[in-house]
């Protein structure tokens, strides 16, 4: 991975130096081994405990309970180094602090301090299961339903698409418990080892090869009361409410692929000779760096200053959805123009711009589609649709 060559402003020496640790350890472990493993569709569970023990698997959440104390503009910047290094260790630490965010927003204390603690730095990988095989950008229509017996709550049903599949050790899980729509779903922290709960195989991917998205089957799984979490019926409030945050996840991360891509192409492109010049002295293709660059710069300091609205405690659903759109669609647009810059080469696994292309195509799709991102503005905008 070349050396990144990202000017960064953080807030204060701490950060700085936080950046500097997660920098020292994307180098160090995880981009020489990111090519090889994703090729072989390897699950990194090694590099998610480095993290953990590390302190940074817990960043934006309170120290009382085991985080970071991390304000989120830091945290992202966290995430686009990740990403940039391998998206399915980037794209997973976002997974696992979207895992986290019922809990540590909606659960009450007690549940706080019984499970925070082990999840946000004690070795513990979440999951987050909202979409299922039949509503994905229509989450309100969720099948999967809870039903109360006791001091127990059983869960039937089947979610789909979910990241750790298989692998987590918990599952923030949304059911319907009530009737139909939004108000009938409540939120749920399944333990990863519940009686009754499977995973399918893992989807066959374009790309994040070495991340496991899959099935998630529930097959009679009791669930105490005790780890319901808000009241019932509040579930869609939740999964909208961390969705927001989650969607500003995404965006550091597709900025961090696009960022590993522009680094890759201002290297060949200083490398390679054509017609007796670097093609780096040619106006055709200094003119694509350019815009590459501004690319990411704008998606940069949308998904910031979203970040400082949501630190602010202002509200920043719009700029959320606004970051996610521009971001990743502008990571598609630059990872494109990177493989073109390497030529035929570019087109080879034996360059990492090829990879970095298929696995930004995922991030237009995930966490609502930018197609449900340009909705969630023009709401906004415009107020509902009036049909």
């Amino acid at each position: 991975m070349p050396e990144p060559g990202v000017e960064r402003q953080l807030p204060t020496d701490e950060a700085r130096d936080l950046l500097q640790l997660v920098r020292d350890i994307a180098q160090r472990e995880i981009a020489p081994r990111a090519a090889e493993e994703e090729e072989a569709g390897s699950f990194p569970r090694d590099t998610f405990a480095l993290l953990s023990s590390s302190g940074l698997l817990g960043l934006p959440y309170d120290s009382e309970f085991g985080g970071g104390d991390q304000p989120y503009e830091v945290y992202l910047q966290v995430l686009e180094e990740l990403a940039a290094a391998r998206l399915t260790v980037g794209l997973g630490v976002s997974v696992h602090s979207l895992a986290c965010h019922a809990l540590a927003n909606f659960g009450t204390k007690q549940q706080r301090a019984e499970h925070l603690p082990d999840m946000l730095g004690g070795g513990l990988l979440g999951a987050y299961c909202l979409s299922e095989p039949a509503s994905g950008s229509d989450a309100a229509s969720l099948r999967t339903k809870a039903v109360r017996a006791g001091d127990d709550w059983v869960l039937e049903g089947t979610k789909a698409w979910i990241t750790h599949g298989g692998v987590a050790d918990f599952y923030t899980v949304l059911a319907r418990s009530g009737g139909e729509g939004a108000r009938g779903i409540t939120a749920y922290l399944v333990p990863g080892d519940a009686a009754g709960l499977t995973a399918a195989a893992p989807e066959k991917k374009m790309g994040m090869k070495g991340s496991p998205t899959a099935q998630v089957h529930f097959d009679g799984v009791r669930v105490p009361d005790a780890r319901r979490i808000g009241d019932e019926g509040q579930g869609f409030q939740i999964a909208l409410s961390a969705l927001d945050s989650g969607r500003l996840g995404i965006a550091a991360c597709a900025v961090g692929v696009a960022q590993a891509a522009l680094d890759a192409a201002v290297a060949y492109a200083k490398e390679r000779s054509q017609f007796g010049h670097p093609v780096a002295d040619f106006q055709g293709l200094r003119f694509m760096l350019a815009d590459m660059a501004t690319q990411i710069e704008a998606g940069r300091a949308l998904y910031l200053a979203a970040a400082r609205l949501r630190d602010a405690g202002l509200p920043f659903s719009k700029q959320a959805a606004m970051a996610k759109l521009l971001c990743t669609d502008a990571a598609m647009k630059v990872t494109t123009d990177a493989v073109q810059i390497f030529g035929g080469y570019g087109y080879t696994a034996d360059f990492p711009v090829e990879r970095y292309m298929r696995e930004a195509k995922v991030l237009q799709i995930v966490e609502g589609t930018n197609q449900i991102q340009r909705m969630v503005i023009a709401r906004h905008l415009a107020g509902p649709e009036s049909r």
